[in-house]
Formats: structure tokens, C-alpha cells, sequence
């Protein structure tokens, strides 16, 4: 695990996958595992530059999970060589991330909830304005991520 590089995506970078990225953060540090880099990027242009969503902010805050200031950046395939594991939120994702990725980096591509053995998608919540739901299934597929790691 140690120097593993994982990069969690979603449409712009706002809302699912700076979500993620820090509820993951958050469970290394507390299950003690440290040497795992964790990242989140955006599949689209829309919202480039902008900080994570007002109501991921909330949900994070109302958990207890720290996060920082950051920007939305476009994930490019030159750059998602880089990490060991790429993790898409939904079915539009992982079109994306095949199109992007090829044939050379197609096994390290995923979506969360099948970590969690769940076969559907994490909703965005730009559309459903349902965070908590979206926080649910995060930590649900974090966790579940988590423990594949550790093994």
C-alpha cells in the first residue's frame, strides 16, 4: 500500500469526488495507514478552478471530516497514468475513463459502490441536492475500498 496513488473522479470535481477524496483521507489517518496519496479530478470543464461545493462542504463539516481549499482540475491521460487507481462515481464516469485511460490503463479503473459490492451509482448531488444520501454511499464505498486496500 505504501506509495500507492489513488485518484477519485466525478463530472466537475465539486461535489463527489472532493467528497470522497477527503472522507478517504480521513479514514487512512484514522485506521493509521499512512503512504497512500489521495486525489480527486474532474471528466468536464464546467466548473474548473472552483472550490469544492457549498453543500460537500456542509456534509463534511457536519461529520466531522476535515478538508482544505482546492480547484477543480481536468483529469487528462497523460496524468492518469500516474495513480494506481482511478474511481469514477457513476456509469458517465467510467465511459469517460475508458475513452481517457485505453486499453493500458483499463484495470486500474473502478467505480466506488462496486467496492461495496452495490451495483448502481452514486448520485450527484449538483442535481439531487440530496448530500446526505451522496455522503452515505461515499463512506459506504470508502469503507469498503478501504478494507480491499488492506487486504
Amino acid at each position: 500500500m505504501e506509495g500507492m496513488k489513488i485518484l477519485f473522479v466525478c463530472h466537475g470535481n465539486i461535489c463527489r469526488s472532493p467528497m470522497a477524496e477527503f472522507v478517504m483521507k480521513d479514514m487512512l489517518a484514522k485506521a493509521g495507514l499512512s503512504g497512500v496519496t489521495v486525489e480527486s479530478a474532474a471528466l468536464h470543464t464546467d466548473e474548473l478552478g472552483n472550490d469544492i461545493h457549498s453543500g460537500t462542504r456542509r456534509e463534511l463539516t457536519k461529520h466531522g471530516i476535515p478538508f482544505s481549499p482546492r480547484r477543480a482540475w481536468l483529469l487528462s491521460s497523460g496524468k492518469l497514468r500516474e495513480y494506481d487507481l482511478v474511481v469514477g462515481m457513476d456509469a458517465a464516469n467510467m465511459r469517460d475513463l475508458r475513452r481517457l485511460a485505453g486499453p493500458a490503463d483499463a484495470q486500474k479503473l473502478r467505480r466506488l459502490l462496486d467496492f461495496a459490492g452495490v451495483d448502481r451509482d452514486i448520485a450527484d448531488p449538483w442535481y439531487t441536492g440530496d448530500f446526505e444520501a451522496t455522503y452515505a454511499d461515499i463512506v459506504a464505498g470508502c469503507s469498503a475500498l478501504l478494507e480491499t486496500l488492506r487486504r
